[in-house]
């Protein structure tokens, strides 16, 4: 509906985007500076931000930085099953046969690492989307899997990639091993706030609409109604029964904040926001009340 209303020629913020078409964020650029650095680097690296902070889409523009010529990547988003799970998924991405037992795939996958890296002069880069999934187990395994030559080279370059969570697992003494390894390490925080106009601009220009659509306020009411730019709003929005997503909607178009009526008003209760425990990295642990729970 809105096409036409605003002259557009395509939806001005989907998701599959060409790598020269990203919005050049800070968030973004320093992502790729510092995993640019880590390839030259042959270690560890962990990206972790919100969902929608732009923790994939760095991951995609990196990869078509990458000339094929000099570089195996390896992408993983399996990352809820076990060790054998994670060796199959990288196996195959690999080209290998599926190996029996653990041993093997093992080693399997380390002799093609190694021959990648010595004889055919490309060194593998090896992304694991959604890591914070990942069991303690696979954690370590992957660790294990950068050991070469007794731990005196470095052959693989492995990136993990997830939610916060993610970084405050990896603080944990059970993962010292790993975390000490890590040489390269980024959190998004996102586009900020003086960003947001700019982005909203360029989005628009590519989708046709070189005219300004979104005045101040409504950039406003975006910032605030968007859960991805403020986790903390949507809960507001429950605590205060304003429903901010609804007229940020209605502000896109057309409407004025100022038609609402809306005015400060004391709430007499109070909200509550709880931090959801990984259960799933605990079997004993009965998950009933575990990461199906939310602050609603």
């Amino acid at each position: 509906m809105y096409l036409s209303h605003f002259g557009l020629t395509g939806y001005p913020f989907e998701r599959d985007l060409q790598p020269d078409e990203l919005f050049a964020s800070t968030s973004l650029r320093e992502a790729q500076a510092r995993l640019s650095h880590l390839v030259e680097l042959r270690g560890i690296g962990l990206i972790t931000g919100e969902v929608g902070s732009g923790k994939t889409t760095a991951c995609r523009q990196f990869a078509a930085s990458l000339h094929a010529g000099l570089y195996r990547l390896l992408y993983v988003t399996l990352s809820t099953g076990n060790v054998m799970d994670m060796y199959k998924s990288i196996a195959w991405a690999l080209g290998l046969p599926i190996e029996r037992n653990r041993a093997m795939a093992f080693r399997a996958i380390q002799t093609e690492i190694t021959r990648l890296a010595t004889e055919a002069r490309q060194q593998p880069i090896l992304i694991i989307d959604e890591a914070h999934h990942l069991r303690n187990e696979v954690l370590e395994d992957l660790r294990l899997l950068t050991n070469y030559a007794m731990d005196a080279e470095r052959r693989l370059c492995l990136v993990l990639v997830g939610l916060t969570e993610l970084r405050r697992r990896l603080a944990m003494a059970v993962h010292e091993s790993l975390e000490q390894r890590i040489v390269v390490s980024y959190h998004f925080a996102g586009l900020a706030r003086d960003e947001v106009p700019a982005y909203l601009s360029e989005r628009l220009q590519r989708a046709g609409c070189p005219l300004p659509v979104f005045e101040p306020p409504a950039i406003e009411a975006i910032l605030e109604a968007n859960p991805r730019a403020s986790r903390t709003v949507p809960l507001v929005s429950k605590v205060c029964n304003i429903s901010m997503a609804r007229i940020a909607t209605q502000i896109l178009l057309g409407e004025k904040l100022s038609d609402f009526n809306l005015k400060n008003r004391s709430i007499r209760y109070y909200g509550v926001k709880e931090a959801v425990f990984p259960f799933n990295m605990f079997p004993a642990i009965d998950p009933l009340l575990g990461p199906e729970m939310r602050s609603t």
